[in-house]
């Protein structure tokens, strides 16, 4: 009998990090999987979710603080970035996972916090497992800006894999 197969997410974002976790990922975990299912009867391929959070965008009002005026123009236009970078970072995602044919891809984009997006999605899809790049920063940097893999190891239910990027 056929199994599943895992179901892996792996955020994203335009971070080199992020990058060398899914590339890490699919050396190491999804490759592995494949082998082993190649020698059984049955085949099973992981799914690779690329989960991109996208920033929510920003309610401004008509005239800033300083009295500028935002015009439906500059909101659109941010709008616009917005779209073309998400759609940036999963197309480079996607290339990086066409070097790995026994391994079956989805994509994801979501708007909103990425601590949320991300353990909202991994809860609802009943990942099997979650990648994550680490940017590396130091305690004091961590504790103003927070760190996003650290909230989602704390927060979803699945194994959680925090890969960090060498220093060359």
């Amino acid at each position: 009998m056929a199994s599943a197969g895992r179901r892996i997410v792996v955020a994203v974002d335009e971070s080199e990090e992020s990058m060398y976790a899914l590339s890490w990922c699919l050396k190491n975990v999804a490759v592995a999987a494949a082998a082993a299912a190649a020698e059984e009867e049955d085949r099973c391929k992981d799914t690779i979710v690329l989960l991109h959070a996208r920033r929510p965008r920003v309610v401004y009002p008509a005239m800033d603080g300083t009295g500028y005026m935002f015009s439906s123009d500059i909101v659109a236009s941010m709008e616009r970035y917005g779209g073309e970078l998400s759609t940036a970072v999963i197309e480079k995602a996607k290339q990086l996972c066409a070097d790995f044919p026994d391994v079956k891809v989805e994509t994801m984009v979501e708007s909103g916090d990425p601590r949320d997006v991300i353990c909202e999605a991994v809860g609802k899809m009943e990942a099997n497992m979650l990648v994550m790049g680490s940017h590396g920063y130091g305690a004091i940097k961590r504790a103003f800006l927070g760190s996003v893999s650290n909230h989602c190891a704390q927060n979803v239910k699945c194994p959680v894999l925090i890969v960090k990027r060498p220093k060359h």
